[in-house]
């Protein structure tokens, strides 16, 4: 594996889960593979669970984090090819990926859409920038289309939960007070397509996720008949796909609360905004496992970059 910046870089998830759980069992095994050698964390946008786990995975490996917040400590960097440089941006990627890799033996993007371009966004202009003009590793903190960190992190948080052989697993859009990315769902949904669940997505008319991403997994418009009999509910909210980045409607009725909860297991990736994507009732239940997903983050990014040491 030369990058992971997609699901897709997943070969075999179970192999990947059982070595994820062994990493939670022993996390500073490893600590002498990552000795010398140095992450680079860049930002583009801001981060709390993703920024510390990853951080703290790269410590467990013996691994010596550098982190920036690119928009507000680096020069303006431009992406275009050639672009006459005569506006707000100072310094262009193929320099800048290429000096940030003298210095970091892996680097570690997060870049959000657009939410306005859909054409560029699908491009993942600035991941694919790092990985074409970057001479090291390159991870997915998430982009304009994918989280695949939180992806792995929520396979390995069902894989501990699941009592089942083949549990149901619903991902439902939520309300929210603002337009939000797909990447999350867009991971949450490859990575259930390569375990063994029963895989349902529920969402309003009009926010149908892309079917690239879809393919046959069914997409039921009616909530409560979707989260019949599920065993874990993962809960996100995203815009429309199809009106892209807009908010359609803001249904309120689409909130999860206790009643249509039942027995299943609350998932989100957090931050969660109470009382408007969740009820606080399911938030502070025994039902909520979203603190759970929150520590697999460590693992999974911990599993990550041990595979992405193992061959530099």
């Amino acid at each position: 594996m030369k990058h992971y910046t997609s699901i897709h870089d997943i070969d075999h998830i179970q192999t990947w889960i059982s070595e994820a759980l062994a990493l939670k069992k022993h996390p500073v095994k490893h600590h002498a593979l990552g000795k010398h050698k140095t992450l680079g964390l860049l930002f583009f946008n801001s981060s709390l669970r993703t920024r510390l786990s990853t951080q703290k995975a790269a410590l467990n490996l013996g691994m010596d984090p550098m982190v920036m917040n690119v928009s507000g400590d680096a020069w303006g960097i431009e992406f275009g090819d050639g672009t006459v440089m005569d506006g707000s941006t100072a310094e262009h990627i193929k320099e800048a990926a290429a000096v940030v890799s003298q210095y970091c033996d892996i680097i570690a993007v997060r870049a959000f859409p657009t939410l306005t371009d859909k054409e560029r966004d699908e491009n993942e202009v600035v991941l694919n920038a790092f990985k074409k003009y970057a001479s090291v590793p390159v991870v997915n903190m998430e982009s304009a289309t994918a989280h695949p960190l939180q992806g792995l992190a929520d396979a390995l948080t069902i894989s501990e939960f699941s009592k089942k052989a083949r549990p149901k697993v619903v991902l439902s859009w939520a309300p929210h007070v603002k337009a939000l990315p797909h990447a999350v769902a867009n991971s949450f949904t490859q990575v259930m397509q390569k375990m063994d669940v029963e895989f349902v997505i529920t969402n309003p008319k009009g926010y149908d996720l892309s079917p690239e991403i879809t393919k046959n997994v069914p997409v039921i418009h009616d909530q409560k008949e979707a989260c019949k009999n599920a065993d874990f509910v993962y809960v996100k909210n995203w815009s429309s796909y199809d009106q892209y980045g807009q908010i359609l409607e803001t249904d309120r009725s689409w909130m999860i609360t206790k009643s249509l909860l039942g027995q299943a297991k609350f998932m989100h990736c957090l931050p969660v905004r109470r009382n408007v994507v969740v009820e606080d009732a399911v938030l502070d239940s025994q039902n909520s496992i979203v603190l759970h997903q929150a520590n697999n983050r460590t693992y999974a990014a911990q599993l990550v970059l041990k595979k992405l040491l193992e061959n530099l």
